[in-house]
């Protein structure tokens, strides 16, 4: 063998042993990096809890049951069963008498702003519109929650909420992510983030956005400007998903990150929900035309009060309504607004959800259901009831939060986040007795050692305090 063909092939068993390309070939592609989704991961671990069984209640199951003389059983962490007295009483279970008393899933507030603006209302507090752009997708709620916000134990307390979506403002109209929150007290946002649940996406249309950046010069001025901006955003968000998506199936060079890209690539993606403010029926039907261009889904439009105008496009695009009783007028696209929106969207057989988008409102959300449901009533809707009525203040809201397989139902299995309440819920006169959030008690009535407070609320500093 000639010289040249001995370094050939020593060269080639180089190659075997090192896994190198052919003479001649391409190198092999660097294998991608991929990119931490969850940076500031939930850090929750729920309170001890005990094995509990609650008897002789009325009990609105979150699917549209009622259960008379029912119980419910629940300890580690997870409703254990639901029925009727038939039930046993595991061992060492402790139990509870609900004769006369009513047994919920906990109310879960779809649209809230609780710890990005909380309780005292003051400038320095307010951090929930990040208003020096119509894009600001990067920006996160959670990075603004205060945990402190006596508002959260005040939901817990008054309204028996145990899970909420904390937004960002609608001044953008891409405003930034939402965060999820098991209603528990915690000293960090991540230690109130709720294990699992998907981010939302806070979009806007109508006047806000057109009132913070009309008057502002190269800003959307109008609600065809709105839409062309968004379309123009969406365009940059489908290239960088390619570019991305390229990468990460071959490796290479990685692409510049771009923190509001990511946002709206987990959107496209399917990962990320997009919970749009919107009031106008024309806006929504836009919102939803703008979705099937760039192939992203809405879950839910907020406030909507118009959206009795559509209610059957809602139901057959599978998108939430969330929506108050009878807030309106107290802005143009407000104004046709009808008492009736909530039942009429339900009769369509679309997903209606009561929401506050209120510190004071969240403490009543029971209320406001209350209204909408006696509205329905009057307006001839067959089939309504108490039941159904609470499917619109956990279930539907669970799901339009992508968190209805952990929560929202007393099904078994389920986060054993329930509400004992001294009398019916739809009354006026009936306030939560306990709540339970995941099995855990948060609160009792009875038991001041069972009232939290906000490290807030417990001291301030007096004269002569370094300020």
């Amino acid at each position: 063998m000639s010289n040249k063909g001995r370094v050939a092939l020593a060269l080639a068993a180089v190659c075997l042993l090192t896994g190198c390309a052919e003479l001649g070939g391409k190198p092999k592609a660097a294998a991608p990096i991929r990119i931490n989704e969850d940076p500031y991961p939930s850090t929750y671990v729920r309170y001890p809890g005990v094995l509990t069984v609650i008897r002789h209640a009325t009990v609105f199951d979150g699917e549209g049951k009622q259960i008379n003389d029912g119980t419910v059983i629940f300890g580690d962490g997870v409703v254990q069963g639901i029925g009727g007295p038939e039930l046993a009483t595991p061992a060492g279970a402790q139990e509870i008498d609900g004769t006369g008393k009513f047994v919920t899933p906990g109310v879960i507030d779809i649209h809230s702003h609780l710890g990005d603006y909380p309780s005292p209302g003051v400038e320095s507090q307010s951090d929930g519109n990040e208003a020096t752009s119509p894009a600001r997708p990067e920006v996160w709620a959670e990075h603004s929650v205060w945990p402190q916000d006596p508002g959260f134990t005040r939901a817990l307390m008054n309204g028996g909420v145990t899970t909420l979506q904390v937004l960002p403002g609608s001044a953008n109209l891409f405003g930034g992510r939402s965060v999820t929150l098991k209603n528990v007290p915690a000293r960090t946002a991540q230690g109130m983030k709720f294990p699992g649940a998907p981010y939302g996406l806070k979009m806007a249309c109508g006047e806000n956005p057109k009132r913070v950046y009309g008057s502002k010069g190269n800003m959307p001025q109008t609600r065809m400007g709105n839409i062309a901006y968004a379309r123009g955003v969406w365009i940059k968000a489908q290239a960088y998903k390619r570019k991305w998506d390229k990468y990460e199936r071959n490796g290479g060079e990685m692409p510049e990150r771009d923190l509001a890209m990511d946002t709206l690539r987990g959107v496209l993606a399917g990962k990320i929900l997009v919970q749009n403010h919107c009031y106008r029926a024309d806006e929504m039907a836009n919102m939803i035309d703008m979705s099937h261009e760039f192939g992203y889904k809405i879950a839910a439009f907020h406030h909507a009060v118009e959206s009795y105008k559509i209610a059957d496009l809602l139901a057959r695009e599978g998108i939430c309504s969330a929506m108050w009783a009878d807030w309106y007028g107290f802005k143009m696209e407000s104004y046709d607004a009808i008492k009736e929106n909530i039942p009429f969207v339900h009769n369509a057989g679309a997903c209606a959800i009561v929401h506050s988008d209120d510190p004071n409102g969240i403490q009543r959300l029971n209320q406001e259901a209350a209204k909408a449901l006696a509205d329905g009533i009057r307006a001839g809707i067959p089939n309504l009831s108490e039941a159904i009525a609470w499917t619109w203040l956990s279930r539907n809201p669970a799901q339009a939060m992508g968190i209805l397989d952990k929560t929202g139902t007393l099904a078994p299995g389920k986060m054993a986040d329930v509400v004992l309440w001294n009398g019916d819920p739809f009354s006026d006169y009936s306030r939560p007795e306990r709540v339970w959030i995941d099995g855990a008690m948060m609160y009792d009535a009875n038991d001041p050692k069972h009232r939290p407070v906000t490290d807030f609320e417990l001291g301030q500093p007096g004269e002569g305090d370094v300020k």
